[in-house]
């Protein structure tokens, strides 16, 4: 995440931050990230600075959006290449899901960047020859351009255990994304897959407060309104 131009003004240093947790690197670059927004609804790209996510730098990415539901890592931490087992950067998000996995992450992305709002996964990976069970925790946070359009999400993935044989590739457990606004009203939307054998459970369709579906396409996201 090299930019020569930063000055210590950009720097929001949140490396000292460590809850306790084995997903740390997470909370740091979602408090980082928080913190440059300052009350806006988000950061720019231009504002990011490896100096206030050190300590989470191995995990941490940034996506460029190049379709609909298609983002490439511009950056990528050594995390991500061990996971893959290969150089990650230019890879698109969905290389690290299974393939049953992917429509609903390309879903997922269009909804951080249209919504626009912030998202946090849980996934699993499965044992199988040489490789342990294995479970991950990736947030997407958005991210303006210089142009102004939301094109660009910082992001991390951390993943707790042996990684064994890769490349490892993750299904989804839980997906949660708030869209960006006032706190105290925004709802919260939640999927939960839970299946005895692989990811079976029917899918329930995403809607909005109003019952209308939001977008034809595979379903993937159900709605939870909090007042909280």
């Amino acid at each position: 995440m090299d930019n020569s131009t930063k000055t210590t003004q950009n720097v929001v240093t949140m490396s000292d931050y460590q809850p306790h947790s084995g997903y740390a690197p997470i909370a740091i670059v979602e408090a980082y990230w928080d913190a440059l927004r300052a009350g806006r609804e988000m950061p720019k790209r231009a504002e990011i600075d490896p100096r206030g996510i050190e300590s989470a730098l191995p995990y941490a990415f940034i996506l460029e959006r190049v379709a609909p539901g298609v983002a490439r890592m511009r950056i990528a931490g050594s995390h991500l290449h061990d996971i893959m087992g290969m150089e990650a950067r230019g890879m698109p998000l969905t290389s690290f899901f299974e393939q049953n996995a992917r429509t609903r992450v390309a879903g997922l992305l269009e909804e951080v960047f249209q919504t626009p709002g912030t998202a946090e996964v849980a996934m699993h990976s499965a044992a199988s020859q040489g490789q342990p069970a294995l479970d991950a925790r990736m947030i997407l946070l958005p991210l303006k351009s210089d142009l102004g359009d939301v094109s660009r999400i910082l992001g991390c993935i951390v993943s707790l255990g042996d990684l064994g044989a890769v490349p490892r590739r993750f299904d989804l457990r839980d997906i949660s994304l708030r869209p960006l606004g006032n706190a105290q009203t925004t709802p919260r939307v939640v999927q939960r897959e839970v299946a005895a054998k692989g990811f079976a459970e029917g899918q329930k369709a995403f809607r909005r407060e109003d019952g209308n579906n939001l977008k034809k396409g595979p379903p993937y996201l159900r709605l939870i309104v909090s007042d909280e």
